[in-house]
């Protein structure tokens, strides 16, 4: 069976997104595949390129034949140069930034607003705390309100004891 690594095409219209797949070369280009073994994204800034070495190297040992895009992004990643025993294994992939927090860019437009934090930023809470937290709550204002009930009835009780009115009657 001839075995082709080639692109299948997924995302939206003006969005393409690859697999990258090894597959019957006689089957179309979106169909069936044996492994999936990557993904490329070119859209994005700079392409993201994702491929298993470690399975593209045993594709391309057992006879696996690249399509000319895949060959490309072999040869961008270092896989085709590692296959071929040729210098540039490195490859020449472009990583992009990791994005900061954005907890850290809160402190810092704090931090210029006024000078100085003075308090840091609140940390989220997991949810199951915040759940505790609230029921704990609940229960201290249910204690609270029954306190106050208390000393409520204890304050009129003497008053009423003290005074015995009779029951209004309308006659």
């Amino acid at each position: 069976m001839a075995v082709k690594i080639k692109l299948t095409r997924l995302g939206k219209i003006r969005n393409p997104q690859y697999r990258i797949a090894v597959a019957d070369a006689r089957n179309r280009r979106d169909g069936r595949s044996i492994e999936v073994i990557g993904r490329y994204h070119p859209k994005e800034e700079p392409s993201l390129i994702e491929i298993n070495s470690e399975r593209a190297q045993y594709w391309l040992s057992v006879g696996a034949q690249p399509t000319e895009p895949v060959l490309k992004l072999l040869k961008i990643t270092g896989d085709w140069q590692k296959f071929k025993g040729l210098p540039g294994a490195e490859g020449s992939l472009k990583v992009a930034a990791p994005k900061p927090s954005k907890l850290e860019l809160f402190n810092a437009a704090l931090a210029e607003a006024d000078g100085a934090p003075t308090t840091e930023a609140a940390k989220p809470k997991k949810k199951a705390s915040t759940s505790g937290a609230k029921k704990a709550a609940k229960a201290e204002e249910a204690g609270a309100e029954a306190a106050t009930e208390a000393t409520e009835t204890t304050d009129a009780a003497p008053a009423a004891g003290g005074e015995q009115s009779e029951p209004a009657t309308e006659g």
